[in-house]
């Protein structure tokens, strides 16, 4: 699909270019990007689109059987598992809602939460708690991704008894939270605590003039493909209504 996305843009005479935004400066009139550290490109308006990324354990089955098994997204990746056992790890609501979420389509879902108690909305932890088929494991903590070439299992231990427990699984989700893309940003655009770009309400605008945001590093609320994708066309019609207006 990105593919014929990126054909599409440039039989529309977009300018397409590889590299990494290492630095900006967005203190003039003049953005400037620093692609690489080395080439120096500079634009009227800029728009950021650089996403979110995953929060993972760090253990090395995980890197080694992600996508083999393991994933960050339960709603990108839970049908590929219907009816089979899954593993989630996650205390907050992203964990819960999505445990719930994969309790409609997999016979049993064992949710991994570290400490004696979830983060979550009494709400959404109400909801898994009356899921029969969500089996919650308190004070529990990821050992090691069973399986060679795809994920086999999961091996935990329990942090108060120091106890080890295999359990068969056939997937192995990571909901511990994301990790907003804007490093690079944050000496010019506001954020919230987390790193999350702020926008104007209904607008992709941020506080720097000519500055838009869309995507996962403003939304860390749905993160999804076609929300990311209807925002990143609002700051397209953004910069293209602020453009004219700076006399471009």
């Amino acid at each position: 699909m990105m593919v014929h996305f990126e054909k599409q843009a440039a039989r529309m005479g977009t300018d397409i270019r590889y590299g990494l935004a290492t630095k900006v400066d967005f203190s003039g009139d003049v953005k400037k990007v620093w692609i690489d550290d080395e080439k120096l490109i500079e634009a009227d308006a800029v728009i950021i689109s650089t996403g979110a990324s995953a929060k993972w354990l760090g253990i090395p089955s995980e890197e080694r059987l992600n996508g083999f098994g393991v994933s960050a997204c339960a709603v990108c990746d839970g049908f590929f598992f219907k009816g089979k056992e899954v593993a989630i790890v996650g205390a907050g609501d992203t964990a819960a809602e999505e445990a719930h979420y994969l309790s409609k389509m997999c016979t049993t879902v064992h949710m991994f939460v570290r400490k004696d108690a979830m983060r979550a909305s009494k709400v959404m932890q109400d909801r898994v708690m009356n899921t029969p088929n969500i089996k919650i494991y308190f004070n529990t903590e990821t050992d090691e991704i069973l399986g060679e070439k795809k994920v086999e299992g999961v091996r935990i231990i329990n942090t108060k008894t120091n106890t080890k427990q295999e359990i068969p699984v056939s997937a192995f989700f990571v909901a511990i939270g994301h990790s907003p893309n804007s490093g690079i940003f944050k000496d010019y655009v506001t954020m919230d605590e987390t790193g999350y770009i702020l926008t104007e309400p209904g607008t992709t605008k941020t506080n720097v003039e000519g500055v838009f945001a869309s995507g996962d590093v403003q939304d860390k609320n749905y993160r999804q493909a076609v929300t990311a994708a209807g925002s990143g066309c609002m700051a397209a019609l953004d910069a293209e209504r602020y453009l004219p207006s700076k006399g471009h």
